[in-house]
């Protein structure tokens, strides 16, 4: 038998891909299953996206290009950074990856040394820690509560911050818990930054995708200085319903991209070339499709913090989310009963119960370093919503304390 290394045996499985892939055995199984554990918003690439491909491959664009991305991307990037964030770069520090979780991988390898400490927010997206491990990183985790909107301070950062201290791993919008940080809020951080000499990855993933009336504020927006120690993370999977075709970047000082270029020409090349081309179109084109999916989520939101508040009555709460497409709905008053026979402990099993007994597929908050809740996303239908629902309240009443 092939021993596995050491560093990959330390990283542990996305267990939200997990609890999909049970889902889908139970909808192939023909049950009913409601899935809020995913993603990926549910409607399809816009049509003139998906066009933008096909006429690549009708043209002959299969050859590899540049392992950064191609030039007339870059420059989309580039154009999209200076109007939507006020942030100048030139192509040369653009680099284009097979999604944003690539940039974010190629950022922390570019910049973390073995025995650095990251500090990473938490509840965080539970990818964070496993690719700062698999660099040979130390996750330290600041801890963002419900009760401040799970939104960390300038404090708190600099409370953690030791010798070892490299980076903050900053996401506004935020997954898992859809919380949105003020230019304020980010200014004081980026003070911190600054002072410590920190690197921050800003994942911005998100960023397009906010309601109510916030706006999304780069924190390498902040000052020159900052801007130059901010690797800023983006894509099209979420704003433009591209997740499978498997695009990111990254923007950051020229050093760093010339490391990350040459790294990943020796990984992955190129991401594949007719969806480069349907980037530039998703960048370029009409933004109308992108602008009616925002709406539809918003509406999405409002429908599902509506149905939130009547748990309320029950013993569950949530923070109001104003970006992403995700609620945290805190289920810890539920610790110590019984459905059925089994006793709740924690969110695994409140997740377990509701897919077994009530076929609701939902995220539990310890994937996300924070056991007292679940992960909704309303990434789906309000129909199926709405159903979901309906089916954790009933959960909700079923289960009972017994002394």
């Amino acid at each position: 038998m092939i021993k596995v290394s050491d560093k990959i045996s330390a990283i542990a499985p996305s267990m939200t891909l997990a609890i999909s892939a049970k889902a889908n055995e139970l909808k192939a199984a023909g049950e009913q299953v409601i899935n809020f554990g995913v993603g990926e918003p549910d409607f399809n690439t816009p049509a003139h996206i998906i066009q933008a491909a096909k006429d690549a491959l009708d043209a002959g664009y299969t050859k590899y290009v540049a392992a950064a991305g191609l030039p007339k991307l870059k420059k989309a990037i580039v154009k999209k950074l200076k109007v939507d964030n006020n942030l100048e770069y030139d192509p040369s520090q653009i680099i284009i990856s097979n999604g944003a979780k690539h940039s974010i991988f190629n950022a922390i390898y570019a910049t973390i040394n073995p025995g650095d400490e990251v500090l990473i927010p938490k509840p965080y997206w539970l990818t964070y820690p496993e690719v700062v491990k698999s660099c040979g990183g130390i996750p330290v985790y600041v801890m963002a509560t419900y009760r401040h909107g799970y939104k960390v301070t300038a404090a708190q950062i600099e409370n953690m911050i030791t010798p070892k201290t490299k980076m903050l791993i900053f996401n506004s919008p935020c997954n898992p818990t859809g919380a949105v940080y003020t230019e304020k809020e980010i200014r004081q951080i980026a003070d911190v930054c600054e002072r410590y000499n920190l690197i921050v990855l800003s994942d911005e993933i998100y960023e397009k995708l906010i309601y109510g009336g916030e706006t999304h504020f780069s924190i390498a927006n902040c000052s020159p200085q900052m801007k130059e120690q901010t690797i800023v993370i983006n894509g099209v999977s979420k704003s433009y319903a591209m997740t499978g075709w498997r695009l990111g970047y990254l923007a950051c000082p020229e050093n760093v991209a010339k490391a990350i270029a040459s790294f990943q020409s020796h990984t992955t090349s190129n991401v594949n070339t007719m969806t480069q081309y349907a980037a530039i179109a998703a960048l370029t084109g009409d933004e109308k499709p992108m602008q009616d999916m925002i709406k539809a989520f918003g509406k999405r939101r409002d429908l599902m913090l509506h149905k939130l508040d009547e748990m309320k009555t029950l013993g569950l709460d949530y923070v109001k989310p104003d970006g992403a497409f995700y609620v945290m709905l805190l289920c810890d008053n539920l610790y110590g009963r019984f459905y059925g026979e089994k006793r709740i402990r924690g969110s695994m099993d409140v997740a377990d119960l509701l897919l077994t007994h009530k076929k609701v597929a939902a995220t539990p908050g310890v994937c996300f370093g924070d056991d007292d809740g679940l992960r909704l996303s309303y990434a789906l239908s309000e129909k199926d919503m709405l159903d979901g629902l309906d089916r954790i309240i009933g959960f909700v009443k079923e289960c009972e304390e017994r002394f």
